[in-house]
């Protein structure tokens, strides 16, 4: 069910950012429509990251025979780490937006990202 649900709001979302991004121009639209555009392209990477890191998941622990219970990665599993992942492009979007990316901010999120991935591991 999660995967026909997440499929769903990927394509949708696709579509949606699709149509906005061609009809309005950053000038014209409405701060609404800005976090409407990182709503939309939040859930677009969310659902290609799921199902990448699903298959990736996959086809690492079929290659190995004796893989453990713990680490088989669910498509549960990888909505839970993906969900975090998809922040990174997100937040670099928006501090790119106010002018400044530099590698202190670049580290900040990478930091952010290795702490969440590592508190999901071990949840």
């Amino acid at each position: 069910m999660l995967g026909k649900v997440l499929a769903l709001a990927t394509l949708a979302a696709f579509v949606l950012l699709s149509a906005l991004l061609q009809s309005t121009s950053p000038s014209t639209i409405h701060p609404v429509g800005i976090l409407i555009i990182f709503i939309l392209f939040y859930v677009l990477a969310l659902g290609v990251l799921t199902f990448l890191l699903f298959v990736v998941g996959k086809i690492v622990t079929g290659a190995t025979k004796h893989a453990r219970a713990a680490h088989k990665m669910t498509l549960h599993r990888a909505y839970y780490f993906a969900s975090v992942l998809a922040l990174a492009p997100v937040m670099y979007i928006g501090v790119r937006s106010i002018g400044h990316t530099g590698i202190y901010e670049l580290v900040l999120i990478a930091i952010f990202e290795f702490v969440a991935c590592f508190y999901i591991a071990k949840r």
